[in-house]
């Protein structure tokens, strides 16, 4: 059984859950993989190319397709995957969940982890699948969709894992009724809803679909894979390595399926829409996230990550030139095009206090726009931090931020990377707006489009801040403050609308990151998504506990 082989991973990482110390069962440093393993994973990336995608074990076809191009080099990937009707994914997943239900949840934990274990082996082929599918930097897709990917499903399974054993499977009872008692075996069933799907996104293909696929298989449940059009091979492979597994041992690869499609013939809502879907997962904007929000019902449970509007408030620091640093390089990040990045900076128009006396607004603009420049013209940092924009649509709102309004204190500018002379790039755009400008700032401007929001004084940033993520959502806030009063104010104001508050960052840590088995990453609390990696909401919803009573004479 491989509960025996992995039970120590599950019971640290069970650990780790509860603490909510650091820990990491996946190293981030590529060398911890072997010296060869990077070159391996190239080569077995390029083999995949310009043919047909043959690692499922997915029988049923009918048709190939692929649209996939590489935001560095501009070319077609030229890789086809199976398409499979809606009916008939939902049929198999049917099918196999019944047996899948049928196993313990050590039996399924076991199974899982050796699954998570087999895409380790894969993680520089899928770093390199996610590189050229969604513009991420060599290294950010190596983390992103390897490790970190891999540990925030462990955190699913570990969770599902402790979830499942809350209550004993068989209890007697007995009832004390003067002379004589009643006797009740009963039996306690953690059952499973049914069959999921886990919608991806384009631009974190892998991070942000694990969590959804592992906590809908712990659970029980069968799990059709629905990647963007335009992102599928890193997940593809995460998938064909979990059928190998399942199959391995003795179940059906058809529990977790690959549920390919086009931009020009989608599947999506087909595919929620079907009465014999009872979970859905999403990651994506907004418009399309409230569309599955609005299919919930008692026998569909929606958990959604949609956009936010995230916010800075700038008040005092202490050193200034490693506060622009950090979030030169927050705003930077693959080029903005992560759900976490910062957007609007709201800075008091008397300025912010430092250890050398107070900075105007305008000149803390510049130490700003100063460093994004310096850090997007680094000829060793600035084309590996920005990476390459996902598609041509987030390049041209980074082109037409200028013409939003306000006044542009930093334009953006095509960047060259030598590696790829055809990258798709952009650096930030950064704009000056008054707090009266909600109509420029009150929406997500997705992708490297920075606003310096000036107000009254902090207690207006706090308030706007606060508004925004109220009304339109927010998964981070970035705040920077030296009086402990304000610290409070703000932790107060932003928690009261469900949104975490990163306090001072410097150095190598930003407001982008969120670690697994400490972080959660959204709090399902405004309207950024309704669900959160991975809380115990995120596992409890996809099972329903019952109870059996057998009367004993």
């Amino acid at each position: 059984m491989l509960i025996a082989k992995h039970q120590n991973t599950i019971d640290k990482a069970v650990t780790a859950n509860h603490e909510r110390t650091f820990y990491s069962q996946y190293p981030e440093h590529p060398k911890a993989y072997g010296e060869d393993a990077p070159q391996r994973g190239e080569a077995g990336f390029r083999d995949l190319l310009n043919k047909p995608f043959k690692r499922l074990r997915q029988q049923v076809v009918s048709g190939w397709a692929g649209e996939e191009a590489s935001p560095y080099t501009g070319q077609p990937l030229g890789i086809t995957y199976p398409l499979t009707d809606v009916d008939e994914l939902v049929k198999a997943g049917k099918r196999s969940g019944q047996q899948w239900a049928r196993q313990s949840v050590a039996d399924r934990a076991g199974i899982l982890t050796e699954a998570l274990e087999r895409i380790q082996h894969h993680f520089f082929e899928i770093a390199y699948a996610t590189m050229h599918t969604t513009g991420q930097s060599y290294m950010m897709s190596f983390q992103a969709s390897g490790p970190h990917a891999n540990d925030r499903a462990l955190e699913a399974v570990a969770l599902g894992y402790q979830l499942l054993q809350h209550y004993p499977e068989k209890q007697s009872w007995e009832k004390p009724m003067g002379k004589i008692s009643v006797k009740l075996e009963k039996q306690f069933r953690a059952v499973p809803r049914g069959v999921g799907v886990v919608i991806g996104c384009s631009t974190f293909p892998v991070w942000n679909s694990l969590p959804g696929i592992f906590a809908d298989l712990i659970t029980g449940n069968a799990v059709i894979v629905k990647p963007h059009p335009k992102a599928i091979l890193p997940i593809a492979i995460a998938v064909a390595a979990i059928q190998d597994v399942l199959e391995e041992n003795g179940q059906d690869p058809y529990t977790c399926q690959l549920a390919a499609d086009t931009s020009a013939k989608p599947i999506t809502k087909t595919l929620c829409e079907n009465p014999g879907i009872s979970l859905i997962d999403y990651t994506g904007g907004s418009a399309f996230g409230s569309y599955v929000e609005s299919l919930a019902t008692p026998s569909r449970v929606v958990f959604t990550e949609k956009a936010g509007v995230n916010s800075v408030i700038l008040d005092s620091v202490k050193d200034v030139d490693a506060v622009m640093q950090n979030l030169a390089f927050s705003v930077s990040l693959y080029s903005g095009q992560m759900c976490t990045a910062p957007q609007n900076f709201f800075i008091p128009e008397s300025g912010i206090a430092t250890a050398d006396g107070r900075l105007g607004f305008d000149e803390t603009a510049a130490r700003f726009t100063a460093a994004i420049t310096a850090l997007a013209g680094h000829p060793k940092m600035g084309a590996g931090t920005l990476g390459a924009l996902q598609n041509e649509t987030t390049l041209q709102r980074a082109k037409d931020a200028a013409k939003l309004g306000g006044k542009v204190l930093l334009s953006g500018t095509a960047v060259a990377n030598e590696e790829f002379k055809d990258a798709r790039t952009f650096s930030p755009t950064v704009l000056e707006v008054t707090a009266k400008d909600k109509e420029i700032f009150e929406k997500e401007l997705f992708g490297p489009v920075v606003l310096l929001i000036k107000t009254k004084d902090t207690e207006e940033s706090i308030r706007l801040a606060q508004q925004m993520a109220a009304g339109h959502g927010a998964i981070t806030c970035a705040a920077y403050t030296t009086n402990e009063q304000v610290k409070e104010q703000i932790a107060d104001a932003m928690n009261s609308v469900f949104t975490p508050v990163s306090f001072n960052f410097t150095g190598p840590i930003w407001v982008n990151q969120h670690a697994a088995f400490s972080d959660f990453h959204v709090t399902g609390g405004n309207p950024a998504g309704n669900a959160s990696f991975t809380n115990q909401e995120f596992l409890l919803r996809r099972f329903v506990w019952v109870g059996n009573r057998t009367y004993v004479e």
